[in-house]
């Protein structure tokens, strides 16, 4: 007990601000806030519901998650692509229990987040390609710029000027000085104008929901809203999210050279969620954007983005009921210019220059994204990742043979087609030997047809695992060398693995072989069977003369 006392207060203590930052956080936490007003709402919007759970959640998800990341400059906030993946979710609830919908989803994907990071499934995060990702937000990018386009707030004409009045603004401060605080000015200027104006058909962030006034409290979601399309939708969100974080965790890497652990960033981008679920809030992230607003505000540690969280709750407090008054219109004209900004040509274009596996990944991400419900193009992006990567594992696998030379160094070159007799070959192999990898592995063997004792040394050195499959190979291989009178041999055998490859294991799996330890010097083991394979075509040819 005192054990796990002294655990949690190392770890309480290591959470508390630092003096020599505190400053630093502190002040680098204000623009965080300032730019959360408008991106909550607008994700609130994006989601098709009241932009009050966008509000709550980005200032719950900093401040929550803010403690836990091990990305200490990671922000967790609210994301285009998890408020898109949580509306798609939600989108057939019934309008009245819609709000209730997404506060449940977003208490479970945090779970599932929170389990993800205990099982230690992090490093699984990078089968799911750069190009795939990359696809499935600019899939995602479209869908949201047309469904804005295309679903403007009324044809009232000065609902358009509020929001062509806030996209100038957006655009034009953009490349000015002003640009972090461009999308606050683009609530404040075009609200001016339709307050001074009184121009009340002019629909407002309170027509389309209340914004409580007062201090946020914790409330249980309603678990009686729960169904498998609510479980499906949460899953989405939670790979989008955890895939997105670890995105962010290379684009903001740790002061002084510290190394991100993508399970403890699993956690916190899980206990953020169930900080904005509590708070009746929406789905958050590592957010790209705001991580660089922090990094750029001159953040120092991970209070730049716990700070963010408490001044944007000082916002809410106080000017709550200004934020009802902002035209919707507005918030229209930032997830306008956030869907153009999450478009990158160039990125794109550097994929789709890469080749066909590229290609393939980016364009099948990004098609099923416009036609399919989000979940799913979720579930055929992580498909079509761990496909392509067990399919480069196995077009990357060559075989080459090892030729001794003269002074005892060994030689590469292309392995044989076809083995010769009483010919002892002593192939490497490059590249991966689960599932297909095996079976190119079996495609490339020299074939010892027609041979008579062939003798072949396969060099493993450095693995320690071997599934199933390869057993397979070998078996069939192992076969068809003793058909010619030949032998197999495996050299640089993991010590461990070796042990277990006893006589009576490689009776029962059908192999009759020799197995050569690795060890400390390079080359010994090949070496030991290389000596083996020679001094049995010895014993085979004075056999077969006598």
């Amino acid at each position: 007990m005192a054990r796990v006392v002294g655990v949690l207060g190392r770890w309480a203590r290591s959470r508390l601000p630092e003096r020599r930052t505190f400053k630093n956080d502190l002040i680098a936490g204000i623009p965080g806030a300032i730019s959360s007003v408008p991106d909550g709402m607008a994700s609130g919007v994006l989601a098709g519901v009241n932009p009050v759970h966008g509000l709550y959640a980005s200032f719950a998800g900093p401040l929550f998650g803010g403690l836990q990341t091990s990305t200490k400059l990671m922000v967790i906030t609210t994301t285009s692509a998890a408020a898109l993946a949580a509306g798609s979710a939600v989108a057939d609830v019934p309008e009245a229990a819609r709000s209730g919908a997404i506060v449940l989803l977003t208490l479970i994907a945090g779970l599932i987040m929170v389990a993800a990071a205990l099982l230690r499934l992090g490093r699984y995060t990078r089968f799911v390609s750069h190009s795939v990702m990359t696809g499935f937000l600019t899939g995602i990018a479209v869908t949201k710029f047309f469904d804005v386009v295309s679903n403007p707030s009324g044809i009232d004409w000065r609902a358009l000027v509020t929001g062509v009045t806030a996209l100038l603004v957006l655009v034009i401060l953009a490349r000015t000085r002003l640009a972090l605080f461009g999308s606050l000015l683009a609530l404040v200027v075009p609200s001016a104008v339709v307050i001074g104006f009184g121009w009340d058909s002019v629909a407002r962030v309170s027509d389309v929901g209340t914004i409580p006034t007062g201090l946020p409290m914790p409330l249980l979601p309603d678990p009686g809203l729960f169904s498998f399309e609510l479980l499906g939708g949460a899953l989405a969100v939670a790979v989008i999210v955890l895939v997105q974080g670890a995105g962010v965790a290379e684009s903001a890497p740790n002061r002084g050279g510290g190394r991100s652990d993508a399970d403890v960033d699993f956690s916190a981008q899980g206990v953020g969620n169930v900080g904005a679920a509590l708070f009746g809030g929406m789905p958050v992230g590592g957010s790209v954007g705001q991580t660089a607003l922090n990094v750029s505000s001159g953040a120092r540690g991970r209070w730049g983005a716990v700070w963010s969280g408490i001044w944007m709750l000082v916002i809410l407090v106080v000017f709550a009921g200004v934020v009802g008054k902002v035209p919707m219109p507005t918030l229209a004209a930032v997830l306008v210019v956030a869907a153009v900004g999450s478009i990158r040509p160039r990125e794109i274009g550097v994929i789709l220059r890469t080749g066909p596996t590229s290609q393939i990944a980016i364009v099948t991400t990004f098609v099923a994204t416009l036609l399919l419900p989000v979940a799913a193009a979720v579930g055929i992006g992580v498909a079509l990742s761990l496909l392509l990567q067990l399919n480069r594992e196995a077009m990357d696998l060559s075989v080459v043979e090892l030729v001794p030379g003269d002074d005892g160094t060994l030689r590469e070159q292309p392995a044989p087609k076809t083995l010769a007799d009483g010919q002892v070959v002593v192939l490497d192999v490059y590249g991966s030997l689960f599932y297909a990898g095996a079976r190119t592995l079996q495609a490339r063997l020299p074939d010892p047809a027609g041979a008579v004792s062939p003798e072949v040394i396969l060099r493993l050195r450095g693995r320690t695992t071997f599934g199933a499959t390869f057993f397979s190979v070998v078996r069939d291989y192992t076969q068809r060398l003793e058909a010619a009178g030949g032998r197999l041999y495996l050299s640089g055998i993991d010590r461990a693995v070796s042990d277990d490859w006893d006589e009576d294991r490689l009776a029962g799996q059908g192999l009759a072989l020799e197995v050569f330890p690795a060890t400390d010097t390079i080359g010994e083991s090949t070496r030991r069977a290389f000596d083996a394979a020679e001094r049995r075509i010895v014993r085979v040819t004075a056999r077969a003369e006598g």
